[in-house]
């Protein structure tokens, strides 16, 4: 009886499945390719596989199932390239491509994972692509807006979308029908912005109770609150600079004959999962900018961590505990460890990259 409890034992331990892993995505610009990297539980990094895409792969986002990677190419012809996720291993095996309306800075799943949705930069203009068994198909609507769409999101219902606009201080508010992936003006359309901040991209707190908006022009996140409707309504804006920073208000780009050089120009958003602590990147300084939250959606700026070179993207890792930062003038990317009391960040690990490195994705399996 002992002998088969043994080998009962040993049966369970050996055909347990093996424990979850992280993996970090970094898309390459200008060489083409995916990066992998597998994030260990020390919050270091194991640099893996290349994948191919195309000149320049930029922005990217994972399906909410996780089982499907889709990469921007901002080149034309413009396309979609989607790549199956390997849980054992992280390896995306490419599962096609499709085609893009246009040039796209940011590209985003809708929450059922049947859309992917874009912002188009340079056209002016929003799209929505259907997304099926790892296939893009062609686009069922663009629909014409304002000067420089810069990034678009579903909020946490799936029912409302919001684009912010770079060149115009808007967010263009839509209605969105997941049943036939269209999008349709909200009443009002657009908030206006504070003109002269670039509003650039904007995320979802994690409660589903506010939206962070950085606006690109001033490094400034101004907190939004979700009304019934689906409407914004601006409850506040603080600095992501230091108060001594002597950075300017900057300009859309490209702006002829504009010396840049001691221009404000933020890039990129993310919160913790626990909603305590924002960070925001900005590029001239090269720096990570932490924000603490008070829990209503009042924001203090805290510190500014020095990081790599141009910070173009950067994710946290669903603990919390980390997060992967790339610079597109850099030939590494950083991890670091977040201090769940303070939010400050600890330097763990530099590691090589691909040229022009500025989007990531992280994506954790348990």
């Amino acid at each position: 009886m002992r002998a088969l409890t043994a080998a009962l034992a040993a049966t369970l331990l050996f055909s347990a499945p093996a424990m979850g892993a992280t993996y970090v995505y970094v898309s390459n610009a200008e060489d083409g390719d995916i990066g992998l990297y597998t994030l260990q539980a020390d919050g270091t990094l194991k640099p893996g596989q290349k994948f191919k895409a195309e000149k320049p792969v930029m922005p990217m986002t994972v399906s909410p199932d996780k089982r499907w990677l889709v990469a921007a190419v901002r080149a034309k012809p413009y396309s979609a390239y989607a790549y199956g996720i390997d849980k054992a291993s992280g390896a995306l095996q490419p599962a096609g491509t499709g085609p893009l309306a246009e040039s796209f800075p940011y590209i985003a799943f809708d929450r059922t994972g049947r859309y992917v949705l874009g912002a188009s930069y340079g056209a002016n203009l929003v799209s929505v692509n259907p997304f099926a068994n790892g296939k893009v198909g062609e686009p069922l609507q663009v629909i014409p807006t304002a000067r420089n769409a810069h990034s678009i999101i579903t909020e946490r219902s799936n029912k409302y979308v919001f684009v912010p606009h770079l060149g115009t201080d808007q967010v263009f508010q839509f209605v969105f029908d997941e049943k036939s992936g269209r999008l349709a003006a909200n009443t009002p359309p657009v908030v206006q912005m504070k003109q002269g901040s670039g509003p650039r991209h904007i995320i979802n707190s994690p409660d589903g109770r506010f939206l962070y908006l950085l606006n690109e022009l001033t490094a400034t996140v101004t907190t939004m609150a979700i009304e019934p409707g689906g409407t914004l309504k601006e409850i506040g804006s603080v600095s992501s600079l230091p108060a001594d920073s002597k950075f300017t208000p900057g300009a859309p780009r490209p702006t002829p004959g504009r010396n840049v050089d001691n221009d404000i120009w933020a890039s990129d958003i993310h919160v913790t999962p626990d909603g305590r602590f924002v960070y925001a990147a900005e590029r001239t300084g090269s720096t990570i900018n932490l924000l603490a939250s008070d829990g209503n959606g009042k924001l203090t700026y805290v510190s500014s961590t020095p990081t790599e070179t141009q910070p173009r993207g950067f994710r946290i890792d669903p603990t919390g505990r980390y997060m992967v930062v790339t610079g597109e003038k850099s030939d590494t990317i950083s991890s670091y460890a977040i201090d769940r009391d303070s939010g400050v960040l600890k330097l763990l690990g530099k590691y090589p990259t691909g040229k022009g490195s500025n989007w990531v994705e992280i994506v954790s399996f348990e």
